[in-house]
């Protein structure tokens, strides 16, 4: 057997090898979690991985596979932070980089899913030019050929120009593919929304508690939010998603709801609560079981997210054909009050429904709407109802 020998390596050498080993086996990790993520960012999500600088002309990319881990097609600009457009600066509310999808533009990405369960997709995004723009989302396959949402960008409710909105699927397969596509066509290509965080979050199906005829009455679980961002989660009305990302209910209305968190608004009772953002166009239902002539009792919290939110507020309750009001005088600095309503079904199912009466805007001079926070919902059957009026 023949002698072999090995000529011994430097000590730079063994560090360089030993970094590539380590950084291999890192994007190997990173790969197998990426298409695994169930509450979080979708692989390069954020759009930080950018294309080559031979994949695009000036801003705009010419491939459709040049930004890492998505497919895209029709005008699509690459956008840094700061970039100039005319007058306008273009900001990017986290990191550095994200998408403008001008006519007929989409992006597409493929996810593993569990068939069968319900997802919820949560998206930034801004408008960049006045005409009006949309913003049509879809999941193939699809066992519903209608199973889509087109959400209109005309209304901005944040103070800086950016909101996030969340979307609701079913997923038909172990695999989905998810398109974000703006269906407009303008004389100026370029004109279309900025996207930028794209993440998605597995739905659970909350049981009805002991103590509460209401499903998910807390509004504890819902869509994806992110946490380094402050302006909540616009959940859009039924009309433009069937499957609605806040489970149990439904936003019964042509606009949207808005879903914040503890941590960057008032909340009066755990870490998520609602907040009824454009007057009576922004409501908020569920049908319940109820028993002929029996009397229940509706429980809830009233008041202002802390968002500069000035002036008379009043939530509208319905429940059936009964009716009553919740005034609430807002300083916007964040308080909230115990509500009740006591009232006899006539049926076997009741609707509950919340509304906003009012249209209110921060005291801010954004022009942003805003509104009342509703949060803690409880609905019992009571036996003495003389113990509750």
């Amino acid at each position: 057997m023949p002698n072999i020998s090995f000529l011994p390596l430097s000590p730079c050498k063994l560090n360089a090898m030993y970094r590539a080993t380590v950084l291999l086996v890192s994007l190997c990790i990173t790969w197998q979690v990426a298409l695994s993520v169930t509450d979080g960012l979708l692989p390069n999500g954020d759009f930080e991985y950018g294309p080559k600088p031979s994949e695009m002309k000036g801003t705009v990319v010419t491939a459709k596979n040049a930004i890492p881990n998505w497919e895209i097609s029709g005008f699509i600009e690459y956008i840094k932070s700061g970039h100039k457009q005319g007058d306008m600066l273009l900001v990017v509310p986290v990191g550095a980089y994200a998408v403008r999808l001008g006519n007929e533009a989409s992006i597409k990405q493929k996810v593993k899913v569990t068939q069968g369960e319900f997802y919820s997709l949560t998206f930034n995004v801004a408008r960049t030019c006045a005409q009006e723009e949309k913003l049509n989302l879809s999941v193939s396959p699809n066992s519903e050929p209608r199973d889509w949402g087109i959400l209109p960008m005309q209304t901005m409710y944040s103070s800086n120009g950016w909101d996030a909105y969340a979307w609701a699927f079913h997923a038909d397969g172990p695999e989905v593919e998810i398109s974000i596509h703006n269906p407009g066509v303008e004389e100026d290509a370029a004109c279309g929304p900025l996207v930028d965080s794209v993440a998605l979050k597995l739905l659970s199906n909350p049981k009805r508690a002991r103590d509460n005829l209401l499903k998910n009455g807390n509004f504890e679980e819902g869509p994806y939010m992110f946490p380094n961002t402050d302006w909540g989660v616009l959940i859009p009305p039924h009309i433009e998603d069937d499957q609605c990302p806040l489970p149990g209910w439904i936003v019964d209305s042509l606009k949207a709801v808005k879903y914040i968190d503890r941590e960057h608004f008032t909340v009066p009772e755990g870490k998520r609560a609602v907040e009824l953002v454009a007057g009576k166009e922004s409501a908020i239902s569920q049908t319940v079981k109820t028993i002929i002539n029996k009397i229940y009792v509706l429980t809830f919290y009233v008041g202002d997210t802390s968002n500069s939110c000035v002036g008379s507020m009043v939530v509208e309750v319905y429940a059936g054909k009964d009716r009553t009001q919740v005034p609430y005088e807002s300083n916007g600095k964040g308080g909230f009050k115990r509500a009740k309503f006591v009232f006899k079904a006539v049926s076997n199912h009741t609707r509950i429904t919340f509304l906003s009466s009012f249209y209110t805007m921060k005291s801010d001079n954004s022009g942003s709407l805003c509104g009342p926070v509703l949060d803690d919902v409880k609905l019992v059957s009571v036996r003495n109802p003389r113990r509750h009026l």
